[in-house]
């Protein structure tokens, strides 16, 4: 018989897939636009990939409390607790940091005219691009605990 444990497990794994999977080529769909109507449409393409990681992130923080209220010994496991930080850390990022930088460039796909991206473009989503990087290489550190469990 499956224990709700289990389930929970199972929940917070397809989580994973689904939240993070999508989270990793966020900027990669972007950088494929070499035109305005391009970089519009890949950046439509991105908010709705986005809605996948916002489900999943969401899905990942509680059945991963939930494990650790079921699991209490978990709170005292050095990899759970470092996990569970760096992706506090890894959620804060998005609304202190990835969102004022994603404004001014929301505002320029909407109000620039022509077909050329503008440098300005360039400027601002390198900026973006590399602390959605440094947000990806937190994900990946948090994977690397889950697996190996090495504290």
């Amino acid at each position: 018989m499956i224990t709700f444990y289990k389930v929970v497990v199972f929940i917070h794994i397809f989580s994973a897939i689904l939240g993070m999977g999508p989270g990793f080529i966020l900027t990669t769909v972007v950088k494929s636009g070499n035109t305005m109507i391009e970089l519009r449409h890949s950046y439509k393409i991105r908010h709705k990939l986005h809605i996948f990681v916002m489900i999943g992130g969401a899905l990942l923080l509680i059945s991963g409390l939930t494990m650790g209220l079921l699991n209490p010994s978990l709170f005292r496991m050095g990899w759970y607790v470092t996990s569970l930080v760096l992706f506090l850390a890894a959620l804060a990022i998005g609304p202190l940091v990835l969102s004022p930088r994603s404004k001014p460039i929301k505002a320029l796909l909407e109000s620039h005219k022509g077909d050329e991206i503008p440098e300005e473009y360039w400027r601002l989503s390198k900026i973006l691009f590399q602390y959605e990087h440094l947000e990806n290489v937190i994900f990946l550190i948090i994977i690397a605990l889950m697996i190996l469990k090495p504290f």
